[in-house]
């Protein structure tokens, strides 16, 4: 019923804001001499920013078509490894560059398209082969290709892994670093040629007793149940997966949004502002940034409830409980795999020491392969994005793979 009447909202929604953007249009052509009246600029910025908050979502494309490799411009295009029901392991091919280390980027199923990494790629494909698990929406996967659960995201991992062949990196980007983690493990006791050389977590929640987050208390103040009664619903038959049970992304977006409504607020209220003054830069930079954050997915129901109790409510990789495919997940297997734990000094998702808790679990691990990075200013989007990954993280990283290669 609730994916129903939100189909229709969005349905609705739609209309409006393909109205609006009409109206935006007409009043700012400069062709149109009700556009130099008093308000007519105002009002139509102000349809525009209605225009684009409206507006309905698809998956976005990552869209590169080149790199800068020292100096010169590379062509890059993209192709898939290994097609998946639930994901697709992709990769940026940099047209007739054969070096660099190859690095899996494992992205979070977590509401998002893996184009949230869209920076994250951008600034390590100059330097790596960079892979990507393109996850699939849940609500596109019929019925008949099964179940996925947290099992079957390390199956996926490994299967990534084999696919790229022995001498990978991977960096884990929030949400994954548990079950990348574990994958590791799992490789490592059956001696998978395969393992990764170094593993990268971001902001990820492997221990999240460690300085929790307002995310990490709603997941431990409500029972098991009340998720699966209030956060579940069933796809409707307008969608290829009619009848599969999922975490809707909407819900998952509302979720995030109204963490930080009032700063949500100020930066649609700024992007009016630009738009009035007529500096469209800086609103589609704005625009920009919420084209991918409105865009999201549906999770199976099976993995998101399996993340909330093992990861969020009972801790099962830090207590030594969790287990894969009835086999105890032993993180003390891992022995010669480079772990490099980053997280955000303003992380607001997941908190200090979170991330970090790895490098103690890794009991049989050297210290000289164990590696922590706190990002001075960083928030959590901002230890994958922008600036201070750019300048300050990727290096670190950069540096971490080649000492490890």
């Amino acid at each position: 019923m609730l994916y129903n009447a939100y189909e229709m909202q969005r349905s609705l929604l739609a209309n409006a804001s393909a109205m609006a953007s009409f109206g935006a249009g007409m009043l700012q052509n400069p062709a149109n001499p009700f556009a130099y009246l008093g308000g007519g600029t105002i009002v139509g910025s102000a349809l525009e920013v209605f225009a684009h908050a409206a507006a309905p979502r698809g998956k976005p494309a990552f869209g590169f078509d080149h790199t800068m490799i020292d100096g010169r411009t590379v062509a890059v295009r993209e192709e898939v490894v290994v097609r998946k029901p639930f994901g697709q392991l992709k990769r940026f091919v940099r047209e007739g560059v054969d070096s660099g280390p190859k690095l899996l980027i494992v992205a979070p199923m977590s509401g998002h398209y893996a184009t949230l990494l869209r920076g994250t790629v951008e600034r390590m494909l100059p330097f790596a082969d960079v892979h990507i698990t393109d996850w699939r929406d849940a609500k596109l996967v019929p019925l008949s290709d099964g179940r996925f659960d947290l099992d079957d995201y390390i199956d996926y991992v490994i299967a990534f892994l084999e696919a790229m062949g022995p001498g990978s990196h991977m960096l884990a980007v929030c949400q994954p670093s548990v079950p990348c983690l574990a994958a590791a493990a799992v490789m490592s006791a059956d001696g998978n040629p395969c393992r990764p050389k170094t593993l990268t977590m971001m902001g990820g929640p492997i221990d999240t007793r460690e300085a929790p987050t307002a995310v990490n208390t709603l997941a431990t103040k409500r029972p098991h149940s009340w998720f699966e009664q209030n956060a579940i619903v069933t796809v409707p038959m307008s969608h290829p997966g009619a009848g599969r049970r999922v975490y809707p992304g909407f819900l998952q977006l509302a979720g995030f949004m109204s963490m930080n409504l009032g700063n949500h607020m100020v930066s649609h209220y700024e992007m009016f502002k630009h738009l009035v003054s007529g500096d469209d830069d800086s609103a589609d930079l704005t625009k920009d940034f919420y084209d991918e954050y409105r865009s999201v997915c549906d999770m199976t129901a099976e993995f998101y409830l399996q993340t909330i109790d093992l990861v969020f409510q009972t801790h099962a990789l830090p207590e030594g409980t969790m287990t894969h495919r009835g086999k105890l997940v032993d993180i003390g297997a891992v022995t010669d795999i480079g772990l490099l734990a980053i997280e955000g000094e303003r992380d607001d998702i997941s908190g200090l020491g979170q991330t970090k808790a790895a490098l103690t679990l890794a009991t049989n691990l050297p210290d000289a392969k164990k590696r922590y990075l706190m990002a001075e200013g960083a928030g959590h989007y901002g230890i994958f994005n922008g600036s201070r990954w750019r300048d300050k993280i990727a290096p670190v990283l950069e540096e971490w793979i080649t000492a490890n290669a």
